[in-house]
């Protein structure tokens, strides 16, 4: 069995920022994060980011730059005794029209291809209902980490999608009902 679990970044694995996260300096660890996908990657789990990144088309941070706080996400998730396995990001800005950038499904249809799987129960986990709308669109199950950044009014348009106050928490769920 091919068991996949999809992540956003910002708001799930860090701290986000209305100001964006450009630096290694500006990514901070969100508490429990490490942990909980140290605890995916024991139970078998293959884990894919998924993450919108317009701050690289908007000038505020380049490639080299998103490449730097992407190995500091990595190597701090490998210290804890965890396994990000593919990470995907879209540098565009919201009115591109291209199909990567969420709430389009490109992004997690890309992680489905890489992982050699359908997303038929495999969860994503993100902070936003762009979130929800690319898990929908790409035929994954939508679950919700509050965070700062979620529109909460917005989100009561979707009462079916599971809702958690950590990534800690959803991950404890998970585990304990055996989803995929």
């Amino acid at each position: 069995m091919n068991k996949v679990i999809l992540l956003d970044r910002d708001g799930i694995i860090n701290q986000d920022s209305l100001h964006y996260i450009k630096s290694v300096d500006e990514f901070i660890i969100l508490p429990g994060s490490l942990e909980s996908i140290a605890r995916l990657t024991r139970a078998g789990y293959r884990i894919g980011v998924a993450t919108n990144q317009s701050g690289v088309a908007r000038g505020f941070y380049t490639f080299d730059e998103l490449n730097a706080i992407h190995n500091k996400m990595i190597q701090a998730v490998e210290a804890a005794g965890g396994k990000i396995d593919a990470i995907e990001y879209c540098p565009h800005m919201p009115d591109s029209g291209c199909g990567c950038r969420k709430p389009a499904p490109g992004m997690l249809l890309a992680l489905a291809k890489r992982f050699e799987c359908n997303l038929d129960n495999v969860p994503f986990i993100g902070d936003r209902v762009s979130d929800i709308e690319a898990a929908e669109a790409a035929g994954a199950k939508p679950m919700m980490v509050l965070s700062p950044m979620t529109d909460r009014v917005s989100l009561l348009d979707y009462p079916y999608v599971p809702i958690f106050h950590s990534l800690a928490e959803c991950i404890d769920w998970l585990l304990k009902n055996n989803d995929r």
